[in-house]
């Protein structure tokens, strides 16, 4: 069987890699039986839709319908979420609305941040895909249309996304538990951040995960500058402490 795979991220490359193990894998798909696409940066018209003989088939990380769009794993973190998943669908026109074809959950743990939970999600359906297009393209698998009425949507990301204001006037910062989720949610992108000024000046200061596993010991980076313990920032930002200990960020 000739396959295109379309993914843009790095984090989906362990599906291509097992789909060429498995099928011839092609260039367009006009040329290919089926299309499978998985994060990838573009919506595909009708007609490319409809160019492969199976049509294309999307792996989303989320238990669809809930979560379409294209964050739905930084929502899940952002939500509190005990448990997401994997579904892949029979692509239509609209951004992930196509019937299912295969759905399975995974529990989410406080330490998982984007950076592991894309991993593990992208290399899981890598694990699984290859038997799932054989038993669908054999119509062994009977797509079931979804439940559009419980639907719920997620945004796209923005540099600004991660933007918090630490100053009181503008709402104030957010509450330690919503400043973790929001690291791990937006690690490594966009980032958590804000600006300070220090000598009537504005300084950007990046707050990170302490290890890939996340936990409560964050970092800060100032910009420019290289990761630092919150310790050694407030040896070089003492009159920070106040802000920096109502955000719940160990020192």
């Amino acid at each position: 069987m000739k396959v295109v795979f379309l993914g843009t991220p790095s984090f989906v490359q362990p599906i291509k890699d097992e789909l060429a193990k498995h099928f011839t894998l092609v260039n367009s798909l006009d040329e290919a039986d089926l299309g499978v696409v998985a994060a990838y940066g573009r919506i595909l018209t009708k007609q490319e839709l409809n160019a492969p003989k199976f049509g294309c088939i999307n792996v989303h990380p989320s238990l669809l319908p809930k979560y379409r769009g294209s964050s739905p794993i930084q929502q899940a973190i952002l939500n509190e979420d005990k448990v997401s998943g994997i579904t892949i669908i029979k692509m239509d026109e609209e951004v992930d609305h196509g019937p299912i074809i295969y759905q399975e959950s995974l529990e989410l743990s406080s330490d998982d941040n984007f950076d592991i939970l894309s991993k593990k999600m992208f290399f899981r359906s890598a694990e699984i895909l290859p038997k799932i297009i054989e038993d669908f393209t054999a119509d062994k698998i009977i797509a079931k249309p979804q439940d559009h009425s419980k639907a719920t949507y997620c945004d796209k990301l923005t540099r600004e996304s991660g933007f918090f204001d630490i100053n009181p006037p503008a709402g104030g910062p957010p509450s330690p538990g919503q400043l973790d989720r929001m690291i791990r949610a937006y690690f490594p992108w966009p980032g958590v951040w804000t600006t300070i000024m220090i000598n009537d000046k504005g300084l950007r200061i990046k707050f990170l995960p302490a290890s890939p596993a996340g936990g409560p010991e964050k970092k800060l980076q100032v910009e420019g500058g290289k990761p630092m313990s919150v310790k050694d920032f407030l040896n070089g930002y003492p009159q920070m402490k106040e802000a920096i200990e109502k955000l719940g960020v160990s020192s």
